[in-house]
C-alpha cells in the first residue's frame, strides 16, 4: 500500500485506494491527506451540518463545507468555528 505525508497531521501514513471525494479537492485528499484526519474531517463536518441545519443538496452549503474541508485538511484560509449565535444559518 502506498503510502503519503498528511498536509493536516504531517505524519506519513497507508493513503486512500481511491478518492474520498469527488473532483479536484478529491483529488487533493487522495494526495495529501490520511485515512484518520479524513475521519476527524467527517465527525466535523457532521458536527458543522447539525449545528448550522444545513441541507446538503442546496448549494451554498455545499460550498460553505467544501470551504471548511480545505481549511480544515490543508490549513487554508480560516474555516468557521461554530458560534451558537448563528445556530440554523450559514450566512455570515
Amino acid at each position: 500500500m502506498a503510502t503519503i505525508t498528511c498536509a493536516r497531521c504531517g505524519k506519513e501514513k497507508d493513503a486512500f485506494d481511491k478518492a474520498p471525494f469527488p473532483g479536484a479537492i478529491g483529488a487533493r485528499v487522495l494526495e495529501g491527506t490520511c485515512r484518520d484526519c479524513w475521519g476527524d474531517w467527517l465527525k466535523q463536518q457532521t458536527m458543522l451540518i447539525n449545528h448550522y441545519g444545513l441541507n446538503v443538496m442546496d448549494p451554498q452549503a455545499r460550498q460553505f463545507l467544501t470551504r471548511n474541508m480545505d481549511a480544515f485538511l490543508f490549513k487554508t484560509g480560516s474555516g468557521d468555528d461554530v458560534d451558537t449565535s448563528k445556530q440554523g444559518t450559514i450566512a455570515h
